[in-house]
């Protein structure tokens, strides 16, 4: 369909996976839509690779940085490069003809959100955990609405006008092989279960070697773990050639992995659990134990009281209590098709096209 008055959209998104992806989403559905998107990312390696794989959308790069403990010696800097982004965000949008702003949530969303607001515009941020970030909350100040992945998060932004919407997926993750397709493709075993392991894009270290341990002691079922660029080599060495691990840096075809996989260890990042909903994957939720303000295991608790996930801290994770997870959920039917179907009910598969039809004005 196509819109009455197509918009020009500021999405400012880079940064983490976690908000990247969700945006790239957004823009995707608001280019079908006839809308003209026009992402904000930051200059971080992560921002710079999407914006390459994604050459059909239209990115522009500010000089956005993560905000520092407030006595630390890099909080001048900061600040300065707060002043800057803010500048060059009243820039791009007046160049582009914006109409809207949206911030999909992080420390590249502040700067636009609050200069889209100053020359006008509706303004929108989206939180995707279930405990907001500090700087989400603040930029809610500057919102004409707040829209929430998970209605959780709607009583950490009193005064503001909320709407759950869920947290959008890219495309690609909306049809995936089939599982020996998958399997071919990533040169995984045709028989017998894998897990997939993702550490997600920070913390993952201490994760990664548990997994390992645990994959080394369990020959019998194949190991793919996605250890991330910076751990790839540590980690391939502790595997030390295990037939039953596969160890990959970085994973361009994340569909096919998660397809190939019977069950899934990972991170609880919100863009990550919406993911696994998405496509109904019995998981094992293990929190990245830094996580701003422990979000990771309030996501973990709505998943684990949903009966979609197992939730363990990682001071508490062991070589046992990962080969439970696998032989006495995954490897049993009944147990994981209960866990799949209570993931799918977690999904919120039109979380885009929700979006968009805020953003719309519809």
């Amino acid at each position: 369909m196509t819109p009455k008055k197509p918009l020009n959209v500021i999405i400012a998104c880079g940064g983490t996976g976690g908000h990247l992806f969700p945006g790239i989403a957004v823009a995707q559905q608001l280019r079908l839509l006839g809308h003209r998107p026009i992402l904000l990312i930051s200059r971080k390696e992560v921002d710079a690779d999407a914006s390459r794989k994604y050459g059909d959308l239209e990115f522009h790069s500010v000089p956005a940085i993560a905000k520092p403990p407030l006595l630390s010696l890099r909080t001048p800097g900061f600040f300065w490069k707060l002043l800057t982004t803010y500048l060059s965000c009243k820039r791009i949008i007046r160049q582009a003809g914006a109409d809207v702003v949206v911030g999909m949530g992080g420390f590249t969303s502040l700067p636009p959100v609050k200069a889209g607001r100053a020359l006008g515009l509706r303004t929108y941020v989206h939180d995707s955990n279930a405990m907001p970030g500090k700087s989400n909350r603040m930029t809610a100040r500057w919102c004409t609405q707040v829209l929430l992945g998970m209605g959780e998060a709607a009583p950490y932004f009193p005064g503001s006008d909320c709407v759950v919407v869920g947290t959008p997926v890219r495309r690609e993750l909306l049809q995936l092989p089939s599982p020996a397709e998958a399997r071919q493709k990533l040169s995984l075993p045709a028989e017998g279960p894998v897990i997939l392991v993702v550490g997600g894009s920070q913390g993952a270290k201490n994760l990664n070697s548990m997994l390992i341990e645990a994959a080394g002691a369990d020959a019998g079922v194949h190991y793919l773990v996605i250890a991330g660029k910076s751990d790839y080599e540590r980690v391939n060495g502790l595997a030390g050639g295990a037939p039953n691990i596969t160890v990959m840096g970085f994973c361009s075809d994340m569909p096919a992995a998660y397809a190939a996989a019977d069950g899934v260890i990972a991170r609880s990042g919100a863009s990550t659990l919406t993911e696994l909903s998405l496509i109904g994957k019995a998981t094992l939720l293990i929190p990245f134990p830094f996580a701003a303000d422990d979000h990771q295991t309030h996501n973990a608790r709505v998943f684990s009281n949903a009966g979609a996930a197992i939730l363990y801290q990682q001071s508490e994770l062991t070589t046992e209590k990962v080969h439970d997870f696998v032989h006495n959920t995954v490897m049993q039917p009944d147990k994981r098709t209960a866990m799949e179907e209570a993931m799918r009910r977690l999904s919120r598969p039109d979380a885009a096209e929700a979006i968009a039809r805020v953003i719309s004005g519809e």
